[in-house]
């Protein structure tokens, strides 16, 4: 049995029971697959059935406003990726009468659709012959052919997009392209791969080779910036200190609080920590540490601190971005997810 049959063979005995796989609504598909980007599939299934549930159809996501997108995804991170699907959620109904495109050439100029993502939409809505490349395909290949070029690197990716074109001639591009990939996510996993039970073992070069545990090959990650946020939670009989992100950082247009970002790590005796909350909030504020905390992006650490604050009258001269907003209002805005965390936990 060639390759592609032991996989597909295998899939169909044991592919997940899924919301999005039988389907071919391309809105439906387009919905989990942008969800699924850098998500797992037990985190993305929930925002998944909460996002179909509010917007069944393009025209539904299409009238939504973005903090009620941004308040949906609230806790996956990488919050581009709701941005963008509010964007082509309108530019669907706009140039394309609310009839969301199957083709390829169509999905790849979709805001936010990649090589990857047009590929599977199209394959999976239409059955259009499009080979499917994701991190778990990179795996199987490359563990199962001997492939050690990086799949980071220019050379890598084309080596890979063509051994994959090559390999879904002649089959049901539908059924291949998911049978890879969840062949990659459930058996040849990235640690602890069930290889004692691998139907394809016989022709593993990695198998054979002793280098299961080395392939696939990846260049390494650019430096990891640290930061330290001094988050100031500030609260008057039923209203909140709160603050909306700008554009060009982290969690842009989300809420958070007023803060203060230092070079490390922020104490109480610290005379210039405390002269710059001062300069904020006056001289008679009162600071007290509430909770600390490490968040981790794909890029970044973000050391935070929560710090109390009583006694103080905002310098709006300097911050005039700090709003008093009532706590309930606060609670239905869109917030990056260490806040969201927090307020859940200490805010009644």
């Amino acid at each position: 049995m060639s390759f592609q049959s032991e996989i597909v063979t295998w899939y169909l005995k044991n592919k997940r029971e899924l919301p999005w796989r039988d389907t071919t609504d391309p809105y439906i598909i387009w919905l989990s697959e942008i969800i699924l980007q850098q998500t797992r599939v037990e985190q993305g299934k929930p925002y998944f059935l909460k996002f179909l549930a509010h917007y069944p159809n393009v025209r539904d996501f299409a009238n939504a406003a973005e903090e009620q997108v941004l308040k949906l995804w609230q806790g996956l991170g990488y919050y581009s990726r709701g941005r963008n699907m509010l964007f082509t959620a309108r530019y669907v109904v706009e140039h394309y009468g609310g009839v969301f495109p199957t083709s390829y050439d169509e999905l790849v100029k979709l805001k936010g659709v990649g090589n990857y993502t047009a590929a599977a939409i199209s394959s999976f809505s239409s059955n259009e012959r499009k080979a499917v490349v994701d991190g778990n395909v990179y795996r199987v290949l490359s563990r199962y052919f001997g492939v050690e070029e990086p799949i980071n690197s220019n050379a890598g990716q084309k080596m890979f997009a063509d051994l994959a074109t090559e390999l879904i001639a002649n089959q049901e591009p539908s059924v291949y392209n998911q049978a890879m990939m969840e062949f990659g996510a459930l058996q040849c996993k990235p640690k602890s791969p069930r290889c004692d039970e691998c139907p394809i073992q016989i022709g593993c070069y990695a198998f054979k080779h002793k280098k299961v545990g080395l392939l696939p090959i990846k260049l390494k990650k650019v430096k990891v910036r640290k930061r330290w946020f001094n988050y100031f939670v500030g609260i008057t009989n039923d209203e909140i200190l709160a603050k909306q992100r700008t554009p060009g950082d982290v969690w842009q247009h989300l809420y958070d609080f007023p803060l203060i970002e230092t070079q490390g790590e922020a104490s109480l005796s610290d005379v210039d920590f405390l002269a710059k909350t001062q300069e904020l909030f006056g001289k008679q504020l009162e600071l007290k540490v509430l909770e600390s905390k490490k968040h981790i992006l794909t890029h970044q650490i973000i050391y935070v601190q929560f710090f109390a604050i009583d006694n103080y009258i905002v310098n709006f001269n300097l911050r005039t971005e700090i709003k008093s907003v009532k706590i309930n209002d606060f609670k239905q805005l869109p917030h990056p997810k260490i806040i969201g965390d927090f307020v859940e936990k200490h805010i009644d």
